[in-house]
């Protein structure tokens, strides 16, 4: 479940929301996928501003409207309240908070990390398209010595 978080938590946080794609993503991760239909009806229960997207206030009232029991036990939310790694009654918004940012932090740091991969396979494709290009150079002024 971790790894869907991460990877989900660290997009919502690069622009501060939870679209339909990264929500689809995440009920993936937590083994509750939703259908197109599902997935926008989720976000439009909890959209307070209408932009077809959730804040992180938003976010949050799905936990709210969780513990108040406003969730039908088969919705997509009911199902994402359930089994996220927070209690957001517990723990309360702060908790969530910290939650969130520990997350994002390790999102953070794995992504650095995967930067840091790509980088590596750029450059080691740079120095083989480099290196064969040399060969090709030094095939054509070897084959210039044979045709003259």
């Amino acid at each position: 479940m971790a790894g869907g978080w991460n990877e989900v938590v660290f997009k919502v946080w690069k622009d501060g929301f939870i679209d339909l794609m990264e929500l689809k993503l995440m009920m993936e991760k937590l083994g509750a996928p939703q259908t197109h239909l599902g997935l926008k009806n989720m976000i439009k229960e909890v959209d307070e501003d209408l932009d077809s997207k959730l804040s992180f206030r938003e976010f949050l009232l799905i936990f709210r409207k969780a513990a108040a029991g406003e969730l039908q036990e088969d919705s997509g939310l009911h199902a994402l309240a359930r089994l996220s790694e927070i209690d957001v009654s517990t723990e309360g918004v702060k908790g969530a908070k910290n939650f969130f940012e520990a997350k994002v932090r390790q999102a953070i740091n794995e992504a650095s990390r995967f930067e840091e991969e790509i980088k590596a396979e750029q450059e080691e494709k740079k120095k083989q398209a480099e290196e064969l290009k040399q060969r090709k150079a030094a095939f054509k002024e070897l084959q210039s010595t044979f045709t003259q």
